[in-house]
């Protein structure tokens, strides 16, 4: 196997740590991304039917019930 380094933001590698375990490398953990891309379609048109007017107003609702706990 071929190896190549690379170099990255800081951020970047944390974000990547968090799913590295002591039996994936950091190469298998990107890979893991490039195989989950196809399976992702299947959420395609999932909140096509959703009622965002009722989301709107239960998310105002939250906001303001934040706020009033904060006064």
């Amino acid at each position: 196997m071929t190896s190549i380094n690379i170099s990255i933001k800081k951020e970047a590698y944390e974000f990547l740590e968090k799913f590295k375990t002591r039996d994936k490398s950091f190469s298998d953990v990107i890979l893991s991304f490039k195989k989950d891309k196809k399976d992702i379609m299947k959420f395609f048109g999932v909140l096509k039917n959703s009622n965002w007017d009722e989301k709107e107003k239960n998310m105002k609702d939250l906001r303001n019930s934040f706020n009033n706990k904060l006064k």
